[in-house]
């Protein structure tokens, strides 16, 4: 199972490709890939400040229809509990996702260093 860190999806949705890794595009075109529904919060923040220009809905629908991107639902509970030993961070989207991924026992696809130096199965 193959998660995607909330950058990589902003880059997916602007066609921003050259900046995934030949491994990174690799997994996402022969793999089912899912994203933790945190980063759907993420990305609406984002809009919200102002940081990009479309909203959450629009950007993941986008990516379902085009990727078969999947939003995986897990336990709420479970995984907020899994976030709390992740004080590596005091980013709580970072926590959440890395923690969906743990609990999924899935690999997460983020070039963020400090999620590569925390969680074993980061990629990119």
């Amino acid at each position: 199972m193959y998660f995607l860190d909330t950058h990589v999806i902003v880059w997916l949705f602007q066609k921003s490709i050259e900046l995934l890794s030949p491994e990174a595009m690799r997994v996402i075109q022969e793999n089912d890939v899912f994203i933790s529904p945190i980063v759907i919060l993420e990305l609406e923040y984002l809009y919200e400040i102002g940081r990009l220009k479309v909203d959450a809905n629009t950007i993941v629908q986008y990516l379902q229809s085009s990727i078969g991107l999947r939003v995986d639902e897990g336990n709420f509970h479970e995984v907020i509990n899994m976030a709390l030993a992740e004080r590596w961070t005091r980013d709580p989207f970072d926590r959440i996702i890395v923690a969906h991924s743990k609990y999924r026992d899935a690999y997460l696809v983020s070039k963020d260093k400090r999620i590569s130096a925390n969680y074993l199965k980061a990629i990119f």
